[in-house]
This record gives C-alpha cells, structure tokens and sequence, in this order.
C-alpha cells in the first residue's frame, strides 16, 4: 500500500508541473486523483454458560435420614464463543442443632452445617463466608474453559449431617448452587497460574456488578 502511496504522489508532482507550464501557455489542465476506504467489521463475542447435575435425581431424596450420602454432581458447561474462567458458589444451610458423633455420643447444641462434601482436585476454594443461615463456598476451576467443553463436577456426593432426631424432621431443606463465567481476555493480572487469574478476574466482576441482575452473592453481609 505504501508504495501504491507514494507512486501517485510522484504522478501529481509531475502532472502539476506539467499543468503548470500548460497554465503559462494559457492552455487547460485536469488533477489525477485517488480515493480508498476500508469498513471494519466486528462481531462482539458472548460469555454464556449452563450448570448442570446430571446425577441428582430430587425424587430419590425426599426422606433423607442422618449420614445419607447424597448424589449431586455440579458441573459447568460453556455454552458461549469465548473462552471463560468458571466458578461455583454452593451454600450449605446452618442451624443451631444437637448432633451425634461417630460412636452415636451426643454433642452440644452448635450451629451446624447440615451437609458436607469433598471438592475435586480440579477445583480451587477462593473463600467462604456465611450470610442470612447459609455457609457458602466459592471455587473456581482450575482450567480455562473453552467453548464446548465442560468442567469436573466439583463434587459427586453430598453427606446429611448425623444430626439428633426430633429437631428438623419433615423440613424441607434446600443446598442453592450458582454458577459464574467471566471471559478470559483482558481480566486477569496476567499471571501463569490460573486460579490465580481466575480469582484476579473475579474480584473485577464482584465490583462490578454489586446490586446488579447476577451479582455474586454477598460475602459483605456475612
């Protein structure tokens, strides 16, 4: 392009020259001219992803008794064009309750989380917090999520505390999951580890969408 520039530069200066000395003889004369432009197109990309637990079937857990180990399986699957790191907030009730140990002793009367679970390898906890009668813990992955793909489910099993009979019988009990995704490019603090971007990004999502459709749910309350 540049020499396509300059060579029509030169044609000018020679042409006006030209035209110049035809002006001097009382003839008429015509500019050579050029234009060019170039439309750029762009097409904005889209973060978007589904939450899944294949293995959760509610029917089967209608009467969860003390010790029940639990199939449910959260997983993320990214649904959108971008690439995108993905996190997990899964909120375990509290209440104040009278438990068993192992050997059946009872103990005192505590706030106690009524499940408890193991997070794969795959997944990294960022933080916990407690707010309104839930503990809530926050992982990311600890893998960019391309499109198409789908994380490690954080958990297989859930586990129904051992607590005292006679205390939440016949309550209904809800464990809430959400799931975040925030794009990769431009985020994080461009480390080489990536639950260390991915926590990166998060606290910009966090700030930005405080009191917004989707906020993260809020560790300031706790």
């Amino acid at each position: 392009m540049m020499k396509k520039i300059n060579h029509k530069l030169g044609i000018v200066s020679a042409v006006a020259m030209i035209a110049g000395a035809s002006a001097l003889a009382g003839g008429t004369y015509s500019y050579l001219t050029d234009y060019d432009n170039v439309n750029n197109e762009f097409t904005v990309g889209k973060v978007d992803i589904e939450l899944d637990e294949p293995d959760w079937k509610p029917e089967e857990n209608k009467n969860i008794v003390p010790t029940q180990e639990i199939k449910k399986d959260p997983q993320i699957k990214n649904t959108g064009k971008n690439t995108a790191y993905v996190y997990l907030d899964v909120s375990i009730p509290v209440q104040k309750l009278v438990t068993a140990d192992a050997a059946g002793n009872r103990q005192k009367e505590t706030d106690t989380e009524l499940f408890s679970f193991t997070s794969d390898k795959d997944w990294t906890e960022m933080e916990s917090f407690t707010n309104e009668g839930y503990k809530t813990y926050r992982y990311c992955y600890n893998k960019i999520l391309n499109p198409g793909e789908t994380s490690a489910a954080l958990f297989k099993t859930m586990t129904f505390a051992n607590v005292v009979e006679g205390q939440i019988d016949g309550q209904s009990i809800n464990v809430p999951v959400k799931a975040y995704a925030i794009q990769t490019v431009n985020t994080s603090d461009g480390s080489s580890d990536v639950p260390t971007d991915a926590k990166a990004a998060f606290e910009k999502y966090y700030n930005q969408n405080k009191g917004q459709k989707g906020a993260a749910s809020g560790r300031d309350a706790g």
